[in-house]
């Protein structure tokens, strides 16, 4: 199929803000068979077990039909689906949510985790996807954030994908949140073992339920636990752990946002090179507060690491061919090691 319909298609399943979609071209969307394959991939239920909620199909559909009117040239020779049609019909007769409600319902996000270089157009049977239960805009009442996966969890993944760092290397996550980037390294990019963390019992619980859809439930492969930062680590399950599967990389992204956990978490990173001292330590970060940020890079100053920016740019949105994030934030990649360790 056409990588413009493929390349929407993922951004559907990804719940882009339809806003950002990439509509397809009027030649394609006359095109009774282009038109077919939208309603299969992207509305049928039976087709698709995991789509996003009616909600947003809602928003996608309404302006898709319209610009599918819009490239009829013919009416005689040219019309609109009647799968399309009905999907529509039934949707807006369907009494949905409310907003209120709706934010606070778990929803599907598929993720296509197309390694940079690959065909856009690749078969979409046999593509790299995650698919993650989330609560989009729920916050918990730790005030966690973890219900979603955020840009920087985004721009680290296209990172992993675009290298051999992650193959073979047994990863341990510091606030793992929705799990996106453990079940990556674990899924896709030939982790040896990880261990996905946070300091929430609730995330760590819908992470859980994330590594069940992902079909790594079962997996002796990936462990998920609670880790509070800046706690004593010698004696607790992180030992063991460590000892089992000696950590080689941790990873963590949108973890440097508020300042009262950075020294915590600098704590960890300290107790953990104390553990392994080659450990590889890779943070990523939206920049929305820069002296929050410096105030991370200056604290792993005085805790005596080295500390280096990864020089990977974020693509723009528009440029984007899988693993869609806005970058209007600047989104920034550190990696940390032990001053003095071998690299």
């Amino acid at each position: 199929m056409d990588p413009q319909l493929e390349l929407f298609r993922r951004q559907y399943l990804q719940l882009v803000e339809p806003d950002f979609l990439a509509w397809p071209p009027k030649q394609l969307l006359r095109d009774p068979h282009v038109q077919a394959w939208l309603y299969r991939r992207l509305f049928n239920p039976e087709h698709n077990e995991r789509l996003p909620p009616q909600r947003y199909q809602v928003r996608v559909i309404k302006p898709l039909v319209t610009k599918v009117e819009a490239s009829i040239e013919d009416p005689e020779e040219d019309e609109i689906s009647d799968e399309l049609m009905s999907h529509l019909s039934t949707l807006i007769s369907t009494e949905l949510p409310s907003e209120t409600v709706a934010v606070q319902q778990k929803t599907y996000v598929t993720f296509s985790c197309m390694p940079p270089g690959r065909d856009a157009s690749a078969d979409v049977d046999i593509e790299q996807t995650v698919t993650l239960l989330e609560r989009r805009h729920l916050i918990s009442g730790s005030l966690t954030t973890g219900f979603r996966t955020w840009e920087a969890a985004l721009h680290l993944g296209s990172y992993l994908l675009s290298s051999n760092i992650i193959r073979g290397k047994s990863v341990l996550e510091l606030g793992a949140g929705t799990g996106f980037l453990s079940i990556l390294c674990a899924k896709h990019l030939q982790a040896k073992h990880v261990t996905a963390t946070d300091g929430d019992e609730g995330v760590v619980e819908a992470l859980r339920e994330n590594l069940f859809l992902n079909e790594l439930d079962e997996d002796d492969k990936v462990l998920t636990s609670i880790l509070r930062w800046g706690q004593g680590l010698r004696g607790t399950w992180v030992e063991e752990d460590c000892e089992a599967y000696p950590y080689d990389v941790v990873i963590g992204a949108d973890i440097t946002y508020e300042k009262t956990g950075i020294s915590a978490m600098v704590a960890t990173l300290r107790l953990l090179f104390d553990m392994r001292s080659e450990l590889k330590v890779i943070i990523s970060g939206a920049v929305r507060n820069a002296e929050t940020f410096e105030t991370f890079r200056s604290a792993c100053i005085r805790s005596e690491f080295t500390v280096q920016e990864v020089a990977f740019e974020a693509k723009n949105m528009r440029e984007q061919t899988a693993l869609f994030y806005a970058t209007a934030v600047p989104l920034k990649i550190l990696q940390i090691s032990r001053r003095g360790a071998a690299q």
